[in-house]
C-alpha cells in the first residue's frame, strides 16, 4: 500500500498568518526608498550645477565678446578662475609680487574703513587656510546654556590677550554653532578643564549640527572606554554637598557592578587631555 506523507504546514498550528502589506503601503515604501536613494545625489548635482553656472556667468563677463565660443561649455569659467588664482598665487610668492603686495597693503591700511575690513578678512583667511592651524579641527562638548546641558562646539584657538589676562583659568576659544545654520553662532571663552574633546571629525560634527541630531556618527572608541561616562550631571542635595569638585569621573566607584576598569577611565581621560594639549 503506497503511503504518502502529507505536506507540512509552513506555520505552526494555531498561529495566524502574517498580515500582508496592502498595495498602497508597498507603493508608499517604494516611493520613500526612491527618495532616499535619489534625493542626496540630485541635490548635490543641483547645487554643483548652480555653482558652476554662477562662476561661468561671472567669468564670462570679464572676457571680451570676440573670444567667446559659439557654444557653451559648462565649467570653462571655473577652470579659468582656478588658473587665474594659481597665477596670482605664483606671482605673489615671488620677489616682485611680494614687494607690490606690500605696497598695496600699505595703501589699504591708510584708508579708514577699508583697513578694518581688509585686516579682519586677511587674519581670518590666514588662520583658517594655514596648514598648521588647529581652527575647526576639533569637536568638543561644552555645557551651554547652563550646567547639565551639553552642546557641540568647535575649537578655534587658544585664548590670548586681554581676555586671557583677566581670567584665572586657561581658556580656549570655542565656536558654538546654531542649528540648522552653522555659519552663525556664539564665541565662547571656556576654561580648558571644562571641555570634553570628541573623537568625531569636524565634518561629522557639522553634519550632526545641521541635521539637528538626526545624523549621529558612531562611537569609535574602545569598548572599555565607551562604557565609562566621563562626566556626571546628577543633581545633588545642596545641604549634603561638600566643597565644589570637578564632576568628571576619573575612575568608577569601587564595587559598582558593570563599571569599567580604572585603566579604561585613565585612558579615556588621557585621550581628552592629550587632544586639548595639542590646541
Amino acid at each position: 500500500m503506497d503511503m504518502k506523507t502529507p505536506p507540512r504546514s509552513p506555520l505552526p498550528s494555531g498561529s495566524p498568518p502574517p498580515p500582508r502589506a496592502s498595495l498602497t503601503a508597498r507603493l508608499r515604501n517604494h516611493f520613500l526608498a526612491g527618495i532616499l536613494v535619489t534625493a542626496p545625489a540630485a541635490i548635490t548635482f543641483f547645487v554643483a550645477w548652480k555653482f558652476i553656472q554662477f562662476v561661468d556667468e561671472r567669468v564670462a563677463a570679464f572676457i571680451p565678446q570676440q573670444y567667446h565660443l559659439p557654444f557653451s561649455i559648462p565649467g570653462v569659467g571655473l577652470l579659468i578662475m582656478v588658473a587665474v588664482l594659481i597665477g596670482i598665487g605664483a606671482f605673489a610668492t615671488g620677489l616682485v609680487g611680494r614687494i607690490l603686495f606690500r605696497l598695496g597693503e600699505r595703501v589699504l591700511n591708510r584708508m579708514p574703513l577699508i583697513r578694518n575690513i581688509y585686516g579682519a578678512l586677511k587674519q581670518i583667511l590666514e588662520t583658517v587656510l594655514a596648514q598648521q592651524s588647529t581652527a575647526f579641527r576639533q569637536v568638543v562638548l561644552v555645557e551651554y546654556p547652563r550646567r547639565g546641558i551639553w552642546a557641540i562646539a568647535f575649537i578655534t584657538g587658544v585664548t590670548e590677550g586681554e581676555v586671557q589676562n583677566l581670567t584665572a583659568q586657561e581658556c580656549v576659544n570655542v565656536f558654538l554653532p546654531t542649528t540648522p545654520n552653522p555659519t552663525s553662532g556664539f564665541l565662547l571663552f571656556v576654561p580648558r578643564q571644562d571641555l570634553i574633546v570628541l573623537d568625531m571629525t569636524v565634518e561629522e560634527g557639522i553634519k550632526m549640527v545641521i541635521s539637528g541630531g538626526i545624523v549621529t556618527p558612531p562611537d569609535r572608541r574602545p569598548e572599555e572606554v565607551r562604557s565609562l561616562p566621563l562626566v556626571d550631571t546628577t543633581t545633588e542635595d545642596p545641604a549634603t554637598v561638600g566643597p565644589p569638585t570637578d564632576r568628571r569621573r576619573d575612575a568608577p566607584t569601587v564595587g559598582t557592578g558593570g563599571a569599567a576598569s580604572p585603566a579604561a577611565a585613565a585612558a579615556g581621560q588621557a585621550d581628552g587631555s592629550r587632544a586639548l594639549e595639542r590646541v
